[in-house]
């Protein structure tokens, strides 16, 4: 089979300007880059490290955020709202203790509703590149103790709005815009 000048050119035009579109795709900088995104991981982790006056919660781990290409950019972390105390001498609590502790936990739960509807505004402000349309969303696994009454607590609390919608609106305006799904 004889391949012809005419051809030849047109199809390696034609890989040349493939090759050069997935290499220059490959090269883009991402739009929202791992800078911003650190810097939110670590005002959300010193927000919840010190969301109550007393030292009785605990973050584990770290805040993980990523960002989503036309979705936006979503945090995760996980706190344990109220420590039991028990130790290798008192394995369990009391209870008197699990009560209170089930009562702890229930006023912090509305503080860590406010508090992270304040972390998704200043989340917001802080994602530079994010676009206006995409969603900023925080979400918040808050495990159990075994021995807990599960009831009216919820395992798992998010917080979701648009950067715009964050970005423009204020007060109670701002407290209708944001989307909050405990479950």
């Amino acid at each position: 089979m004889k391949i012809t000048k005419s051809i030849v050119l047109p199809l390696s035009f034609a890989c040349v300007t493939l090759v050069s579109a997935a290499y220059a795709a490959a090269g883009e900088a991402p739009r929202v880059d791992r800078t911003q995104m650190e810097k939110v991981q670590k005002i959300l982790d010193d927000t919840l490290l010190r969301f109550t006056t007393d030292n009785s919660h605990t973050l584990i781990g770290l805040t993980r955020g990523v960002y989503l290409d036309g979705v936006g950019a979503i945090f995760t972390a996980e706190v344990i709202v109220v420590n039991a105390q028990v130790s290798i001498m008192h394995p369990l609590p009391t209870k008197e203790e699990v009560v209170q502790m089930r009562k702890k936990k229930l006023e912090r739960i509305p503080i860590l509703r406010r508090v992270l509807k304040d972390a998704l505004v200043s989340a917001a402000a802080a994602l530079e590149t994010v676009p206006p349309d995409e969603q900023v969303v925080i979400a918040l696994i808050l495990p159990r103790y075994q021995f807990e009454d599960p009831a009216g607590v919820p395992a798992q609390m998010t917080v979701q709005a648009t950067k715009r919608k964050l970005l423009e609106s204020k007060g109670a305006a701002l407290d209708a815009l944001i989307r909050v799904t405990e479950n």
